[in-house]
């Protein structure tokens, strides 16, 4: 799965953190082990530093169960229309 332009411009636009910086993100975590709870949370917990929105020990816990268990969409474009 290839990351377009029009996907970045889409997250940028709602999330207010810049292309350049989601780029910087996804290259530190291409050799991450994304089956790793610590490092899941890691990612979850820059993500809402970068953001400036908080996310509940549920919420962190939903997206962990979730990427671990691969139940993330395929196409992720879809969920930011």
């Amino acid at each position: 799965m290839g990351i377009t332009d029009s996907f970045l411009n889409k997250v940028e636009k709602k999330t207010n953190v810049s292309k350049e910086t989601i780029l910087s993100l996804a290259d530190r975590l291409k050799g991450g082990n994304l089956k790793d709870e610590k490092t899941i949370r890691g990612v979850i917990e820059e993500l809402s530093k970068i953001t400036g929105k908080q996310v509940s020990k549920e919420q962190s816990d939903k997206i962990v169960k979730a990427v671990v268990g691969d139940q993330i969409p395929n196409n992720l474009e879809s969920m930011m229309d």
